[in-house]
């Protein structure tokens, strides 16, 4: 029902458009007519209307996937690099967090561990919205920080990594089976913030999925059994992604490439000094506006990409 709800969303936007082409062509035959240029000052700020319905919607065929629609659970991880990076995670969130609420999407921190110092060690963030799987997709992997380090006592040039994950936030009607028999379940007290109820009482859950060694932990929500159902929605979309990867890599074996899946190859760069510059090393797009970028103005990089992967298709 979903579906075809979707493809009668998608017939009604085509029947609109050739409406008003039509009525657009016949604006043209009374312009012509009639010499009117108000007629004409109506008829091209229509025509660019269309243009820009046009390419938004050639766009989305390149989200074309089959949970491209879905809302999306986005993790940062810090990596080597100590205060440093878990800084820099804490960077990526508020930047991930501008470009969401930048784009209409709803979102709610779903698990966060704080760093000892400063930072954050890793954070789940949940992203909800029409194709913000589709869109943050784009932002998986290594992203590298070249900066002057607030932290260092000489303000030396320090390189930090975190690693960025982003699965479809699945529904429960999505075809992956968990075995109860294969979960390992801990309940503890939460650490985070939440009131008196959430600290005296041991709503945080610890799930670890036995046969692939995965472990998810949720204790953003205040009982245990809503905590529970997250985590089992991040451990669903976890599992999917990670068969996802596996036919990625069984397809490049195929076709005689070799995809380096562990840590290590930074997808994009940050660069704050000795000059200012973020490239994307995917598809070569870079800018020097890297507040701008910082602040959530990444759909330049997400775009660049999706497009570049209609290109290697």
């Amino acid at each position: 029902m979903q579906q075809l709800s979707d493809l009668h969303e998608q017939v009604k936007t085509w029947q609109g458009i050739d409406r008003r082409v039509k009525d657009a062509l016949e604006l043209v035959e009374m312009a012509t007519a009639e010499e009117d240029d108000s007629l004409l000052t109506e008829l091209t700020a229509e025509v660019d209307s269309l243009e820009q319905l046009l390419d938004k919607l050639e766009f989305e065929l390149v989200l074309s996937g089959p949970h491209d629609k879905d809302s999306a659970l986005l993790s940062i991880h810090a990596g080597a690099g100590g205060t440093e990076s878990q800084d820099w995670t804490q960077m990526l969130l508020r930047m991930y967090m501008r470009w969401a609420e930048a784009n209409g999407y709803q979102t709610t921190i779903v698990d966060q561990t704080e760093g000892e110092e400063a930072g954050l060690k890793s954070v789940t963030v949940e992203i909800d919205g029409e194709y913000a799987y589709g869109y943050a997709k784009a932002e998986r992997g290594v992203h590298r920080l070249v900066r002057l380090s607030p932290f260092d006592a000489s303000n030396r040039r320090h390189t930090s990594f975190a690693l960025v994950e982003v699965i479809p936030d699945l529904n429960t009607d999505i075809d992956i089976e968990i075995d109860p028999d294969d979960l390992e379940i801990d309940v503890y007290k939460s650490g985070g913030a939440g009131g008196q109820h959430v600290q005296k009482n041991s709503t945080a859950i610890r799930l670890k999925h036995l046969p692939t060694g995965l472990v998810v932990t949720c204790q953003n929500e205040r009982s245990q059994l809503q905590n529970r159902e997250t985590a089992m929605r991040i451990l669903r979309g976890r599992l999917y992604d990670l068969e996802l990867k596996k036919q990625e890599e069984e397809q490049a074996r195929l076709k005689g490439q070799h995809i380096e899946a562990g840590w290590g190859n930074q997808i994009r760069s940050y660069v704050l000094h000795p000059y200012k510059m973020i490239k994307d090393h995917r598809t070569d797009h870079e800018v020097g506006n890297t507040e701008a970028v910082l602040d959530g103005r990444i759909d330049d990089f997400i775009e660049a990409y999706l497009r570049h992967t209609i290109g290697q298709n």
